[in-house]
């Protein structure tokens, strides 16, 4: 760390702390050459994941819209707010580990979708309904067909 008063280039850390509810380590330093003292934040670099609509604009991801998708295809169902928050918690990981700086709705749904039909097979087809846009009834039954035979 460079010394705001003198510029040189080594100094040694005096006290470390969390802050901005451990977000964040505010470190104080005294300067070798010139003793002066220093404060420094250090931070995890976030980079923005974007989400690309289904019309190509792209959006930063928001992990409550996640959720409220989820809740929704789950209202009335026997399915814990607990288990619809690690379900995000787990998809938000495999985006976030992935290291793409992008990622499709598409991909988001196929991520839900494969956790909805293993929790609830309600709350998967009033999903797919919605994310793979039935047209029709028929569409609705082959989806209700494909998820009996898999039975």
């Amino acid at each position: 760390m460079k010394c705001p008063y003198c510029g040189f280039i080594e100094d040694k850390v005096i006290d470390s702390r969390p802050t901005d509810e451990g977000s964040a380590i505010r470190r104080r330093r005294e300067c070798s050459k010139c003793t002066k003292r220093f404060t420094t934040y250090e931070k995890v670099e976030s980079l923005p994941l974007m989400v690309i609509k289904k019309d190509k604009t792209r959006q930063p991801f928001n992990r409550d819209k996640l959720l409220n998708g989820l809740l929704r295809a789950c209202e009335k169902r026997p399915v814990s707010v607990n288990d619809l928050e690690r379900v995000v918690e787990e998809i938000e990981s495999q985006i976030y580990n992935s290291l793409q700086r992008e990622v499709t709705t598409q991909h988001i749904g196929e991520m839900v979708i494969a956790r909805l039909k293993n929790m609830d097979e309600v709350a998967y087809v009033r999903f797919a309904s919605v994310y793979r846009q039935f047209k029709d009834i028929n569409t609705f039954m082959d989806e209700l067909r494909k998820l009996l035979k898999e039975k």
